[in-house]
């Protein structure tokens, strides 16, 4: 029996174009999550408004003088933000971060005053020596299934009491080679924004490019499934600590350096701030998804706002206020709003 062409069936035609979809609640949901975790477009975007309402709100905020005095201390909290990023990521949160400072403060300080070392030999030793301190906490959570909240509370007490230690209850002004390199600048900007623009970049490269990172987000999305890959999650969860003591350590040397005489509480400030820092960059604090880069840039914000109210006459104490504010507001940002997509979603359908 011969094919006739006269009788063929025509074959369905099929097109490449659709009609548009309308986004769904999942859609919505999706898209504002991604917004709002991991991302650094967000908090850049508010940094640059930020900057931008600066002047009108205070005429001469922006000023080189405000802005060269504001920069350093935003270099610190970021690279301090950077370690509390490393944790959080984890699914901890290290309430540590006032005694590792304050503790490479102290022995950047008190190790050549009071105990005749040569400067950079001291600076090695108060960098590196928080990161072990670091490794003891991650293997106090990891290994004993300590809740990170107890362990680096309790490591911050002990912290405190070697800075007093270390201290004999008296705080050591800085080296002058020291506080000369924290105050000085190189081609018109501060070395501790050049030291800070280092060690963020290289630390969000190696997070995000290098297979210590990847794995140490594939920890921080799921244990059972980076076990199930091979990966000794453990292990890179202690380092997760480790590392971020190292990240303390290379902020309490440099705010010591550029205040010549730090108190032995030196750190106390900077508990709030790193933890608003990794919540404006986007990090959740049920781990996972993270961007160093993203904490960098909330800690630029943070601090210019912090400027910015100084620069209107509010106190300290509503500083930090204002800081809790806009974390508490972040956070049920991105808890209720993608609840109210589900909800939204759900009765669109049932009335459909």
């Amino acid at each position: 029996m011969t094919d006739d062409p006269t009788t063929r069936t025509a074959a369905p035609v099929t097109s490449t174009t659709s009609l548009p979809v309308l986004p769904t609640g999942r859609t919505a949901e999706a898209l504002w999550r991604r917004t709002l975790s991991g991302s650094w477009v967000p908090i850049t975007v508010a940094t640059v408004a930020l900057f931008l309402l600066s002047p009108i709100v205070a005429p001469g905020s922006l000023a080189p003088a405000p802005l060269l005095s504001m920069l350093p201390f935003a270099s610190v909290l970021a690279i301090a933000a950077a370690g509390q990023t490393l944790v959080v990521q984890q699914r901890g949160l290290d309430l540590s971060v006032p005694g590792m400072i304050a503790l490479a403060a102290v022995l950047a300080t008190a190790l050549p005053q009071q105990y005749g070392w040569d400067v950079w030999p001291a600076v090695v030793v108060a960098v590196v020596l928080p990161g072990v301190f670091g490794l003891v906490s991650g293997g106090i959570v990891v290994g004993l299934r300590i809740m990170p909240l107890v362990a680096t509370l309790g490591m911050n007490a002990i912290l405190l009491g070697t800075v007093f230690a270390i201290a004999n209850g008296t705080p050591s002004g800085a080296a002058d080679q020291l506080n000369q390199f924290a105050l000085n600048r190189t081609l018109g900007i501060p070395n501790t924004l050049l030291i800070a623009l280092v060690v963020i970049a290289i630390a969000a490269v190696v997070t995000h490019r290098s297979i210590i990172g990847r794995r140490l987000t594939a920890v921080g999305v799921s244990e059972p499934a980076a076990a199930v890959v091979g990966i000794r999650f453990r292990m890179y969860q202690i380092l997760a600590y480790g590392f971020a003591g190292l990240f303390y350590g290379a902020a309490g040397v440099l705010l010591a350096g550029y205040t010549k005489t730090p108190p032995l509480f030196l750190g106390d400030q900077y508990l709030l701030p790193t933890v608003a820092a990794v919540v404006l960059g986007g990090a959740a604090l049920t781990g996972g998804i993270s961007s160093i880069a993203a904490t960098a840039v909330a800690a630029l914000f943070l601090t210019q706002l912090g400027q910015l109210l100084r620069s209107v006459g509010w106190p300290d104490a509503l500083q930090l206020i204002a800081q809790a504010v806009v974390l508490i507001a972040v956070v049920l940002l991105r808890e209720y709003v993608p609840a109210l997509l589900r909800r939204r979603a759900v009765r669109k359908l049932r009335a459909a």
